[in-house]
């Protein structure tokens, strides 16, 4: 199997406009006019104030997820009249037994890259001439992963073994169009053009195109090396030198190479024959690329008089030059650690280690501080190409982009990240659904969380709630109602959901404190009767609800379904452990030393010790000291060897729930970050991580519906999901998006072992 590797690099400022796009070869080809359609240009202004060569990053995401789309590469055959003659569709496509085996693992699962490479090699073994079958699996494989160079080519290859040059055409046009600033596939590309065109013209201007792009990469070296070995096999020495010159302007890989050759070249050549035509006008000598002299000055042919201005010449033509190869050197210097450290710039479904990801993050950190917004876009798309499966990489760049002004190349980029490199991961949506809202696409923000919790991640809880608030911010509070309604019915249309009563909690905390209709939080509440399988985090939190709803407490609900967890037995493994059951009963008889009666108490605390006794002694010496009520969760449950701090998660449950904590003192609507209060410290931390689903090795690629289009400044954030913090720690003022609770008295803590 052949190595999939991609290079990505940079615009290069210094060099020449980039050349026109594929004309030149339509114009030899006028066979290929047909691929227009498909590819877009990878040239396209940017609407904002950079330069216009940024404008398309990699293409657009719509004529990404379109390639597959595109009939037959875009070609268009014609008949004896002109008129387009369709071509056989694949289906017509006869599959070998492990074809249609294989093709039916891809279709299960698009992220198989190996059953991806097992299907395209079986088949090339048995296509043979049949063109249509490699079209089709090469289409299919190169939506999933366009970032394989190496695949592009062996596609192109195929083409011009099978159908001819126009074919190739519209396969390398594709393959920059997803991969821009890779080396390699400009360097292919480039190759192909040199063995098929004679015109320098075209060459050149293809060449001019990729090195506007790739020319500055560190690596960029490979495809200067093949330029320059085109230009002398035509001896074009003029031509050449400008080559060098160009190279000497920025820290490339091999930079010592390239400054001998050029002092070698002049050297060599007589300057006449290494001058432009303008630097002729400049040194004041006749080139062999002016038609004429220049009035009063000396000919090469009289040896008297140029002997003398000739090395003169020379030596400042080439101390010029020594000039800017210092000068790249020493920029060289700053960057060598971070390429050094970089050890594979291509793409591959693997992981990085951490030391490269870090890497990364500290050469972007170094790169941001220029003030060149070439350097940066640059490094970025080398950096989303080695590291296209991460999206804190697509995150930061989405930010870098806006930070400097750019939100045309922030849209840009957040656009490729959700519908292609990282579109199965849910925290590139979610950020995606944050930036859309902060930039006044409230529709497509919307669109972001339906997509999360509805197709990519159904029952996505942090989506839902998040797609709640961001309804009630808006003002509507039906809307946000409706969320957690029709989410609740969908659950309860599953047999023994996991994620229902965490629903049915969340949503009664959002009707008490961000509704305000404390009688329908209730009657939410009331409907976990109902479930049979109550988890330990739940009956914390309706505990807990219980406790700060400003009414008479329903002692004889929580009592019946503090019976049920307790005594509750699984034959199959998924009951609660003894640990979490004395932890619930403990926290209910704390509730019950406040708001309980001396009936209610006797009753509970019988059944605690006849469940637990035989675990622990109830021991007047070990009850807790009124003091430790100001001690944290973690420093109690050390001193008396119990549990970890609840964290408001079970790990092992298929849909774990979590929720914020919450008391009438402080209860706000939960800010951006969910952070903790400053009473319950068992409920601190709103953390969705143990239900957010693990990306897998590689992201998927291909079609997202929804469009992005360009959006509204907005002041920067910074991103990040909800991290644990110590369950002590003092909340945060409430934002002023999140109306305030009227304060009432702390309520008691429930969470510890009651002995």
């Amino acid at each position: 199997m052949e190595q999939d590797q991609s290079v990505a690099a940079g615009v290069d400022s210094g060099s020449a406009e980039p050349g026109p796009m594929a004309s030149d070869f339509m114009t030899a080809n006028p066979d290929a006019n047909a691929y227009a359609a498909t590819v877009g240009s990878a040239e396209a202004p940017d609407a904002s104030a950079y330069p216009a060569e940024h404008g398309a990053l990699n293409g657009t995401a719509g004529e990404m997820a379109n390639y597959q789309g595109a009939t037959e590469n875009g070609g268009a055959a014609t008949n004896e009249m002109g008129e387009p003659v369709p071509e056989p569709s694949y289906e017509e496509a006869v599959l070998s037994a492990e074809e249609a085996r294989l093709w039916s693992v891809v279709t299960a699962n698009s992220l198989d890259f190996y059953a991806w490479t097992a299907l395209i090699d079986e088949t090339e073994k048995n296509a043979e001439s049949n063109i249509l079958k490699i079209r089709k699996v090469y289409d299919a494989f190169l939506v999933e992963f366009p970032l394989c160079f190496g695949y592009w080519k062996k596609y192109a290859d195929h083409e011009g073994r099978l159908d001819g040059v126009s074919k190739v055409i519209e396969v390398y046009e594709r393959a920059i169009l997803a991969v821009t600033y890779s080396v390699d596939i400009w360097y292919n590309y480039c190759q192909f053009a040199i063995s098929t065109y004679d015109d320098p013209d075209i060459i050149r201007r293809l060449f001019e195109r990729g090195l506007a792009y790739v020319g500055t990469d560190y690596r960029s070296n490979i495809l200067w090396d093949e330029y320059i070995k085109y230009e002398e096999s035509l001896q074009a020495w003029s031509h050449l030198a400008v080559i060098y010159t160009r190279i000497l302007e920025h820290p490339i890989q091999q930079l010592d190479r390239y400054f001998n050759c050029l002092k070698e070249l002049a050297s060599t050549r007589d300057l006449s024959e290494i001058l432009t035509a303008e630097e002729a006008s400049v040194y004041g000598v006749a080139s062999e690329n002016s038609n004429q002299a220049l009035d009063g000055e000396a000919h090469p042919d009289d040896p008297d008089k140029s002997s003398k201005p000739e090395a003169e010449n020379l030596a400042k033509y080439i101390s010029m030059r020594e000039e800017m190869y210092k000068k790249a050197k020493e920029y060289e210097s700053k960057i060598i650690g971070f390429e050094l450290a970089i050890r594979r710039p291509y793409f591959h479904v693997k992981p990085l280690d951490n030391p490269e990801l870090e890497n990364w993050h500290s050469y972007l950190d170094f790169i941001e501080k220029e003030e060149d917004i070439n350097k940066v876009i640059k490094l970025y798309e080398r950096c989303v190409i080695a590291c296209a499966s991460y999206s804190e990489f697509w995150i930061r760049y989405v930010q870098c982009m806006e930070d400097k002004g750019s939100l045309e190349l922030a849209n840009n980029a957040l656009a490729r990240a959700t519908h292609v490199f990282v579109k199965k991961q849910p925290e590139i949506h979610l950020f995606s659904a944050c930036f859309k809202e902060l930039n006044g696409d409230v529709s497509g923000a919307r669109a972001e969380y339906q997509h999360l919790y509805s197709v990519l991640c159904p029952g996505f809880l942090e989506a839902i709630v998040k797609h709640s608030n961001m309804e009630h911010r808006l003002g509507d509070k039906e809307s946000a109602c409706s969320v957690y309604e029709k989410a609740i019915a969908a659950e309860r249309e599953k047999e023994q959901s996991q994620l229902l009563p965490t629903l049915l909690i969340q949503y009664s905390r959002f009707l008490f404190l961000a509704i305000r209709d404390l009688e329908k939080a209730r009657e939410t509440l009331t409907t976990l009767h109902e479930q049979l399988n109550i988890r330990k985090p739940v009956l914390e939190a309706v505990i807990h609800l219980e406790s700060i709803f400003p009414c008479e407490k329903r002692i004889d609900l929580l009592d019946s379904l503090v019976e049920k967890f307790v005594t509750h037995e699984s034959s199959h493994g998924e009951g609660s452990s003894l640990g979490d059951k004395e932890e619930i009963s403990s926290i209910f008889l704390e509730f019950l030393d406040l708001f309980g009666d001396a009936k209610s108490i006797k009753k509970a605390l019988t059944r605690h010790t006849t469940l637990f006794s035989c675990k622990r002694s109830i021991l007047p010496s070990k009850k807790r000291k009124a003091d430790d009520a100001i001690v944290s969760d973690r420093d109690k449950l050390a001193k008396t060897g119990g549990t970890q701090p609840v964290t408001g998660t079970d790990p092992n449950a298929s849909n774990p729930p979590v929720w914020p904590a919450t008391s009438e003192a402080s209860g706000q609507q939960w800010g951006a970050a969910y952070a903790p209060q400053a009473t319950y410290p068992a409920y601190g931390t709103y953390d969705y991580s143990h239900q957010m689903p693990q990306p897998a090795a590689q992201a998927a690629y291909g079609a997202y519906p929804p469009t992005y289009p360009p959006a509204q400044g907005y002041t920067q954030q910074s991103y990040a999901q909800p991290a644990a913090v110590p369950a002590a720690a003092p909340a945060p003022a409430p934002t002023a998006a999140y109306p305030q609770q009227p304060a009432a008295a702390p309520q008691p803590y429930y969470g510890t072992t009651y002995y």
